[in-house]
């Protein structure tokens, strides 16, 4: 009889496993997948021991892996919920085209999938949506609801106020050739490294690599730094700042040695602020070649090169998503605990985001419908439907008219949390798309107030009466909400709607540094 890793007894308290034994182990413990790179990662991270004494191998201790998932995982009774998701990987959270472009406050598509989908359990008791319906969302945002519907073979219409969500939105659905796509990639990516040859950034990031690799591992060896890190035996913040110091000296050296200019425009627009010149001019090669590529590419080739832009901002690698000041030197970063540099050349991050938005693009279109989806740059307070898709696509304004729209799901903007057009103002920026920042619903600049929460129930209520006369009698909507301050029932009296259940759930894989615990609900409205 074979015996799995599982059965070992605790007597063997100092057995120790590879990263693969380790990831067989812990799938087996927690019942969900865990593979070697999440191992490797609590290895990187100095979360657990590498116990192995030989430089290229890594072992790990089965007991000490255990206490680590008892006091983080098995600790934690929320995670039972069927609506946590505990069980997918970020990897599968982020599937295929929903990690075509980062987007502050987006939902995980296996949210929606549950309750679009038919199935029914101990929580859902009915299903609510069929396919060919037509969903709508008022609050596209990045366009999970649009993704899922299609894959479920359902119809969908998107609204936002933001010129960049619904780009985002239509290039992520959109139907493409996808071999004149990769032509066209080849042909910029070719450009882009010609240009970078005729310069000195090469040959500079080339030299500052190869002193920073050796500094790194003197001072911040990869087995131990985190390890010790953890476990307080360094002060991290100190010794940080002093070693940050010292490699400063090395790079301004090789700063002026090949003339590089490192400075930024701190009073200019976001783009002339948060982006080193070298940068800038790489940025701008590529807006304009784009704009001569065919019109049925520009916009995934822009989300492209958008997403590219958002990770060459002037900034640490753990505030990427809080900027705080444009970084131009060298610089400890407690993300990776070692010392790490600004980018010069956009080249690295734009070909790994070119391959791998082409390799999400193929996994969506073998699983994608025969059913339409369309995201409209608009108010969802006022916005005329059926009149805004009729410009667009005739026959699917038409079946909008005639079968009428089945029901909402969407997650209404939260109240004095994000500036949505800001989160993507490099976007607005360089490819000079139109803002309308005031008509943002609960944006982060109106704060939290109860002025400001007043004008939150207004707007969402206004969005919901607005929707209802393009929605069936029998329609269900599903609003996805933190609801602190109590406002959804008076947003559904406002709305004529009762609130017949809610639905509430942790939310995980947060991202960037804040990972406090965070829980969401969901809102099921209909008419009263």
């Amino acid at each position: 009889m074979t015996q799995s890793l599982f059965d070992f007894t605790d007597k063997q308290s100092s057995l120790l496993l590879t990263p693969k034994q380790a990831s067989i182990w812990a799938s087996e413990y927690l019942g969900k997948r865990v593979t070697s790179n999440n191992v490797m990662y609590l290895l990187n991270y100095g979360k657990i021991a590498n116990h192995s004494k030989n430089p290229k191998e890594n072992l790990i201790d089965k007991n000490e892996l255990k206490d680590y998932y008892d006091s983080t995982v098995k600790s934690q009774k929320h995670l039972e919920s069927p609506l946590s998701f505990a069980q997918y990987k970020e990897a599968e959270t982020t599937k295929h085209i929903h990690r075509i472009h980062p987007y502050k406050g987006k939902f995980i598509p296996q949210l929606v999938e549950y309750f679009l989908d038919s199935h029914t359990d101990s929580i859902k008791l009915e299903t609510y949506f069929k396919p060919n319906d037509i969903v709508l969302d008022i609050f596209a945002g990045s366009g999970t609801t649009l993704c899922v519907a299609n894959e479920l073979g359902m119809n969908a219409i998107g609204i936002d106020i933001s010129y960049f969500n619904t780009m985002l939105c239509n290039a992520k659905i959109a139907k493409y050739d996808l071999n004149t796509l990769e032509i066209e990639l080849i042909k910029l990516t070719n450009l882009l490294e010609k240009y970078s040859k005729n310069l000195q950034i090469s040959s500079f990031e080339s030299a500052l690599n190869n002193v920073l690799s050796e500094f790194n591992q003197i001072y911040f060896p990869n087995k131990t730094f985190k390890r010790q890190v953890a476990l307080k035996q360094i002060d991290e913040k100190a010794y940080g700042e002093t070693k940050e110091k010292e490699f400063l000296k090395i790079y301004n050296d090789l700063v002026k040695l090949y003339h590089i200019n490192i400075s930024t425009n701190i009073q200019g627009n976001f783009f002339e602020k948060w982006y080193m010149n070298s940068i800038k001019q790489e940025i701008l090669l590529l807006k304009n070649e784009i704009l001569k590529a065919p019109k049925c590419l520009q916009d995934v080739l822009c989300i492209i090169l958008s997403r590219t832009v958002r990770s060459c901002r002037a900034t640490t690698h753990s505030d990427l998503a809080t900027l705080l000041e444009p970084i131009t030197t060298t610089y400890y970063c407690k993300k990776h605990g070692r010392i790490c540099k600004p980018l010069f050349s956009i080249a690295k991050w734009w070909k790994s985001y070119a391959k791998d938005t082409l390799k999400r693009l193929r996994e969506f279109e073998s699983l994608r419908s025969d059913t339409t989806q369309i995201c409209l740059n608009a108010d969802s307070t006022n916005v005329d439907i059926i009149n805004f898709v009729q410009k667009q696509d005739k026959a699917f304004a038409q079946l909008i008219k005639s079968q009428k729209i089945a029901g909402i799901f969407s997650s209404p903007p939260y109240v004095g949390l994000i500036d949505y057009h800001e989160q993507h103002a490099y976007a607005y920026d360089i490819f000079g798309l139109p803002r309308k920042d005031n008509l943002e619903i609960g944006k982060l600049s109106n704060g939290q107030s109860k002025n400001a929460q007043e004008k939150y129930i207004q707007g969402i209520a206004t969005a919901l009466n607005n929707a209802k006369r393009f929605l069936k009698e029998d329609y269900n909507i599903f609003l996805v909400a933190n609801d602190k301050f109590n406002l959804y029932p008076k947003i559904a009296e406002l709305a004529n709607m009762s609130i017949v259940k809610k639905y509430d759930r942790p939310v995980l894989n947060r991202s960037e540094k804040d990972k406090n615990r965070y829980s969401e609900s969901i809102f099921h409205l209909r008419e009263e």
